[in-house]
């Protein structure tokens, strides 16, 4: 007979300020028999080529995490109460060397993956999705990635450097981890460095849909766009918080004027319910250039509709 989940601490009886400090006070990995979703934070910002400060995103967006709720009235769930969502920690990984952290990245992903529980991987900077997709590769496959960013992130080096926060989607198309019939840029604006940058990033596999496509075609047709692509692919969202607006989201590292709004981004992960993931990461939080939590918030709520759309299929239909 199954297990009921054990969900969040109850915010009727216990005060938000003062209950454990994991994700949604959810239970730690080590205080459950398994776990369906894991959130697993990743302290790592060496690979940044500008603002620095992602280090500290996993405690922020874990702090601005407390005033979610147990009910997703949108997608009509209870991801607590029907997945076993727990908080898998932190990766201690090297701030000095970046080839040693992503070993230890890649190290902790595959203990979480054994377990049988999706990642929902909390960073950190985009160099982090790089191992990530190469443990989630090992398990099922070429995997379609939908990609939320003001940035490409398919550039060959930066400083010569070929593993960085501008560079993870190169690498793991050019190591076959994503599929390239599959895979889709979501929320791309602001100047690029030569026409040529377009060019490369389609022989890798992305088709765009840019954050000024959004005026025409608003996030039910981006959302339309992105299931006739992916369609029952493993998939893989990967969403740097820099996609949305820097009045929604201020506390990242590069931004860029004229992205999407946080009911835009909220609305198009509340559609991938039908979609079949197999994990996410939510990356760029730079909490020195927040205000008011504006962008932990939105990246915990951000990280709350992707567990959701995780929730087993039949519990979205009930």
């Amino acid at each position: 007979m199954p297990r009921t989940p054990i969900g969040p601490v109850d915010a009727t009886t216990v005060p938000r300020f003062a209950g454990p400090a994991t994700f949604a006070r959810l239970p730690r990995i080590d205080e459950v028999e398994r776990a369906d979703v894991a959130v697993l934070g990743v302290p790592f910002d060496s690979g940044v080529s500008y603002r620095p400060g992602a280090r500290f995103g996993p405690g922020h967006i874990r702090a601005a995490s407390k005033l979610l709720r147990p009910f997703n009235p949108v997608q009509d769930v209870e991801p607590f109460a029907v997945q076993q969502v727990v908080d898998a920690g932190d990766v201690a990984c090297n701030p000095f060397d970046i080839q040693e952290a992503v070993g230890q990245i890649d190290a902790a992903l595959r203990e979480v993956a054994g377990t049988g529980a999706k990642p929902m991987t909390i960073g950190g900077d985009h160099t982090i999705a790089l191992p990530i997709l190469r443990v989630l590769h090992e398990q099922h496959g070429e995997i379609a990635v939908v990609h939320f960013d003001a940035h490409l992130d398919t550039w060959d080096t930066y400083f010569g450097a070929p593993v960085t926060h501008g560079t993870p989607f190169r690498r793991a198309s050019e190591e076959g981890l994503i599929d390239r019939t599959g895979s889709m840029h979501v929320g791309i604006r602001g100047p690029l460095y030569s026409r040529q940058d377009l060019t490369d990033d389609q022989v890798l596999g992305f088709q765009v849909i840019g954050a000024h496509d959004m005026d025409d075609m608003g996030w039910r047709g981006a959302v339309e766009r992105i299931k006739a692509r992916v369609g029952d692919r493993p998939t893989y969202v990967s969403l740097d918080i820099d996609v949305l607006d820097p009045a929604f989201a201020p506390g990242t590292g590069t931004p860029e004027a004229g992205g999407l709004t946080s009911r835009e981004l909220l609305n198009m992960l509340r559609a991938f319910a039908d979609l079949n993931l197999v994990g996410a990461d939510i990356v760029e939080v730079s909490p020195a250039y927040d205000h008011a939590e504006v962008t932990g918030i939105a990246a915990a709520h951000a990280a709350y509709e992707l567990v959701s759309a995780m929730a087993p299929r039949s519990a979205h239909d009930a």
